[in-house]
């Protein structure tokens, strides 16, 4: 790739959603209206959490990241945090983690466990950050995906893992996913020390992600965001024009996006291929 085909100054709009396997907050998994929101953000690069991948019956064993980038048409990369053996000999593996969904070719992925922090209580589910590179107008971009853990040691040590590998990069980067943590928490203020939250760059840090407003037809209950714990950070490279939280009910996250402009244009260099990387 020759220099002369990298643009500067790109508009770059990146989402983060929680689509929690397509679950709404009326008790039905419908991919579909998953994906209307998804279209409708009109965002280059998607975030998501909590995909599944021939999982179970919840979501009909579907291959979400497939069928969410076939109906979408885009490219995908997926990282599978659980990996468990077919209900039947000879079916596909029941995989569940996070997705990125890109309308830009996908160059590089890679995903990374999180170091576990076992406890006798609570949710010991394995968590992961994807990472992945794609080539935008000739520009190279590090997007790096999780979902945390809601236990405050795991929490601690997954965020010094996600700082070691952002230090990492020398690419234009974002960190984004469900942190599971409000913004007054320490480990997002060690994150904010490092790099910058897109939400509170544009003065919009009040846009709570979860939970879903919603009122229930049955039960009369009520339901409305009440705090922050969907995030989307960016190195320097990556100026925040806007941000946004966007509202809808098919999911128990809402989700979010930012707008960006890819300001300084560098000669892209690839990272250099792990032996765990998945080609594309």
């Amino acid at each position: 790739m020759s220099e002369k085909q990298v643009e500067a100054n790109v508009p770059v709009k990146i989402m983060s959603f929680n689509i929690a396997h397509g679950l709404g907050m009326d008790g039905r998994v419908n991919l579909e209206k998953t994906a209307l929101v998804i279209e409708g953000a009109d965002a280059d690069i998607i975030a998501l959490q909590e995909v599944d991948r021939y999982f179970s019956s919840r979501s009909s064993f579907v291959d979400q990241v497939a069928w969410l980038g076939g109906r979408l048409g885009m490219y995908t990369a997926f990282g599978a945090n659980l990996d468990m053996d077919p209900v039947r000999t000879g079916h596909p593996r029941r995989q569940y983690g996070n997705a990125i969904l890109s309308k830009y070719p996908i160059k590089y992925v890679e995903n990374h466990p999180l170091t576990p922090v076992p406890s006798d209580f609570g949710n010991n589910e394995q968590r992961g950050v994807l990472e992945v590179v794609v080539e935008m107008k000739g520009n190279l971009i590090h997007v790096f995906n999780t979902h945390l853990a809601l236990k405050e040691e795991e929490l601690k040590v997954s965020i010094d893992e996600l700082l070691s590998l952002t230090k990492q990069c020398q690419l234009p980067h974002v960190l984004l996913g469900d942190f599971n943590a409000p913004p007054d928490h320490e480990g997002i203020g060690r994150l904010n020390r490092s790099l910058t939250d897109a939400f509170l760059k544009v003065k919009k840090g009040d846009a709570y992600t979860y939970p879903t407003r919603y009122s229930n037809p049955i039960t009369g209950e009520s339901y409305k965001p009440a705090t922050r714990i969907d995030y989307i950070f960016s190195d320097d490279q990556l100026q925040a024009v806007g941000a946004a939280a966007i509202e809808t009910a098919v999911s128990d996250h809402l989700p979010i996006s930012a707008d960006f402009i890819l300001e300084t244009a560098k000669t892209p260099v690839l990272p250099k291929a792990p032996s765990a990387l998945q080609k594309i």
